[in-house]
């Protein structure tokens, strides 16, 4: 079993879910006693969360690259990045270490395509839905992504960080959300990526009739499979 170095605490209520995906996974691969070999990295949000505002995403990937090499130096034979924003500085990581780099949008856009579905809504921070770092990795993948139009992406983007990170379901902010994820539908989509970690606190696959992606299980999925190849 090779050792999971995560880097997480954005928020710690995804961060706790990827620890308990990866876990029940070993262990259902594995049997009896068996969990997973990690290393974790988590931080108080309150500092991330301000560099994001601050848009100083040079400084954010620095600490995250160095912080990444701290896994690696203790012992990680992978790493893994526990947040969909913050894939915005994983070109960062990705340089700064030796070990492979499991990149969220890929293991996404895998999931997506093996379903068949070739437009699917992205659901995530604003960040997520208006730059490039994320939708144009899905596209590469030759997907379509579509994002809420606006006033849906504020309302997207603030109940993640009025509420979602802060332990906060609401269920006005589902029907919300439901709402939102209607109109993405009537404009074509297919299917619905859950492109922020806090997502899946709210929405789950039964609540919507088409294929959802929540990125924290297939994201954690994939950890486990790659902690477990060979």
């Amino acid at each position: 079993m090779k050792t999971i170095g995560l880097l997480g605490g954005m928020s710690w209520e995804s961060s706790i879910e990827y620890e308990r995906i990866i876990n029940e996974q070993m262990r259902a691969r594995l049997g009896g006693a068996a969990s997973a070999d990690l290393l974790i990295r988590s931080y108080n949000f309150s500092d991330v969360q301000a560099l994001q505002a601050q848009g100083r995403w040079d400084d954010a990937g620095a600490l995250l690259a160095s912080d990444a090499v701290r896994l690696q130096e203790a012992g990680a034979d992978l790493i893994v990045l526990c947040t969909n924003t913050m894939h915005v500085v994983a070109p960062a990581i990705e340089a700064a270490i030796s070990v492979p780099f499991l990149h969220l949008a890929d293991t996404t856009a895998e999931a997506v395509v093996e379903a068949g579905v070739s437009a699917v809504a992205l659901l995530g921070t604003r960040y997520t839905m208006e730059q490039d770092f994320y939708r144009g990795r899905l596209e590469s993948h030759g997907l379509i992504a579509l994002v809420p139009d606006e006033p849906d992406r504020t309302s997207v983007h603030d109940v993640i960080y009025n509420e979602l990170v802060q332990g906060v379901v609401s269920p006005q902010s589902k029907l919300t959300y439901l709402e939102i994820i209607g109109r993405l539908l009537d404009r074509g989509a297919q299917g619905v990526i859950a492109g922020c970690t806090e997502i899946e606190l709210l929405i789950s696959p039964d609540d919507v009739d088409v294929p959802y992606f929540p990125t924290t299980r297939l994201h954690a999925e994939a950890a486990v499979a790659a902690a477990l190849d060979g």
